[in-house]
């Protein structure tokens, strides 16, 4: 198992781990799920080292976006203390491996000088509060977004629910 960033090859997958991300939710939580995302959306990430891959015997297993700021969502944000995760799609084939585990270990590494890892979820998903805690993460609230127009459209009047995991000294 390695985690490295996505390429430009990898979009096609991305894609695809997104569409099947988004039908497990719409059978799941028929309320919200993602949108069809912009693929220069993707393509910006990549370009800017912000998109990764968990890879499983050179299969990609897991993907996920990571931003530096992240104002819209978290009012306090200062756009230097915190490592955002964002869209964590999980090949269908590899489920129960709990990768947000993982990616939070990894998180922790890779967010050097950081004092929080952030991450926010739509909806009031019970179950996935849960295993979000499980993994590390204090469950800090779910609010409803004053102004999300710059925002994909699952946020829009959306109650969204915040994580967070404070580093200590010792984790930077």
């Amino acid at each position: 198992m390695k985690i490295v960033n996505s390429t430009e090859i990898d979009i096609s997958e991305i894609f695809r781990l997104y569409k099947l991300a988004t039908a497990f939710q719409k059978e799941r939580f028929p309320e919200n799920q993602w949108p069809e995302f912009d693929k220069t959306l993707i393509e910006e990430e990549i370009a800017e080292n912000r998109q990764f891959k968990l890879l499983i015997d050179n299969e990609i297993a897991c993907v996920w976006a990571i931003t530096y700021s992240d104002p819209e969502i978290w009012k306090d944000d200062d756009g230097v203390s915190a490592l955002y995760i964002h869209r964590i799609a999980t090949n269908p084939s590899f489920r129960g491996h709990n990768f947000v585990k993982i990616i939070v270990d990894w998180a922790k590494d890779f967010a050097k000088n950081k004092k929080y890892i952030r991450m926010d979820t739509c909806g009031e998903n019970v179950k996935l509060i849960q295993h979000y805690k499980n993994c590390g993460f204090s469950f800090l609230g779910i609010k409803k977004l004053k102004n999300s127009v710059n925002l994909p459209s699952h946020y829009h009047n959306a109650d969204v629910c915040y994580f967070e995991i404070k580093l200590s000294k010792i984790d930077f």
